[in-house]
């Protein structure tokens, strides 16, 4: 099915350009309204001997991506002598750097609330790659973790492809997210505050899930799930080459990763009432849709 393009395309080529305030306005309120940024003139430059990591060569082979988790920045997932991964952690520190550089810019006014966590080099291919459907990024979802409640924080993610054979990164991206939610919320099983006790208590997860995110785990599983839906929902192919930045709220723009290898991504939580317009964010829509507020 056709539909909207989402895509708004950015000019800037370093990670702190220079930002007008109307410009902040602007970009902030496309990215707020479920849009994407693209950059593609904004690359991560690697130092010579660091195209080396490029490589799943460097995986422990029990996580599918190299990481920095969070405010603890221990290295996850890699392989290799100590002088092997300081380098590679710096690397990934100094795409962390470049990235909150980058939203400063944009968006100030979500800083210093914007709170950074994890920091990630992915250098498996996407395409053909098994997984469970749950689990299985190739189907369009919105971003929703069944151990880690967000409490209706925006979870903001900049990524770059830095591919050294010059392959995009091949998304596709869904349809509003409002549109998507009226379709499944009559599906989704009501809240039931005993059961996020028990799975609270029993450490499946990490704080006391509330109706929020009960309503976006329950979303994100019954989208993957639908094969009608993910065959026949609007939606858009895009790619994002070798070189090229782009920003989303992955809580609400609707995605699945098809192909594509190599690419860095940090991810931010944003707190509601730090957005530009927090009556887009996905909390406000789902309330919108129920007619009443939803405990976070």
């Amino acid at each position: 099915m056709i539909m909207k393009n989402p895509i708004t395309t950015l000019s800037y080529n370093t990670f702190t350009p220079n930002v007008t305030h109307e410009e902040n306005l602007s970009i902030a309120q496309h990215l707020e309204s479920g849009g994407v940024l693209f950059l593609p003139n904004l690359a991560f430059t690697l130092q010579p001997t660091e195209t080396r990591f490029l490589s799943t060569d460097w995986s422990d082979g029990k996580s599918k991506n190299i990481y920095l988790r969070g405010n603890e920045r221990t290295l996850r997932g890699a392989i290799g002598n100590e002088a092997e991964q300081d380098e590679i952690k710096l690397m990934i520190e100094r795409y962390a750097s470049g990235a909150n550089q980058l939203v400063s810019r944009l968006f100030p006014a979500y800083m210093p609330y914007a709170a950074p966590a994890n920091t990630t080099l992915r250098c498996f291919e996407a395409a053909g790659r098994k997984s469970s459907w749950r689990k299985d990024d190739r189907r369009l979802h919105p971003d929703a973790f069944p151990s880690k409640p967000t409490h209706g924080e925006r979870i903001l993610r900049v990524f770059t492809n830095i591919n050294a054979e010059h392959k995009p990164r091949t998304w596709k991206v869904g349809e509003p997210f409002a549109d998507m939610a009226s379709k499944f919320l009559p599906k989704t099983p009501p809240y039931r505050a005993w059961q996020a006790q028990l799975l609270n208590k029993l450490g499946v997860t990490k704080t006391l899930r509330g109706e929020y995110d009960h309503i976006m785990l329950h979303l994100h599983d019954q989208v993957k799930a639908d094969l009608d839906y993910q065959k026949n929902a609007p939606q858009l192919t895009v790619d994002f080459p070798a070189g090229s930045t782009w920003i989303v709220y992955s809580d609400q723009v609707l995605h699945a990763v098809l192909a594509g290898r190599c690419m860095m991504e940090q991810t931010f939580h944003v707190p509601q009432d730090k957005l530009y317009s927090p009556q887009t964010s996905p909390l406000k829509q789902l309330e919108k849709l129920l007619g009443r507020t939803l405990k976070v």
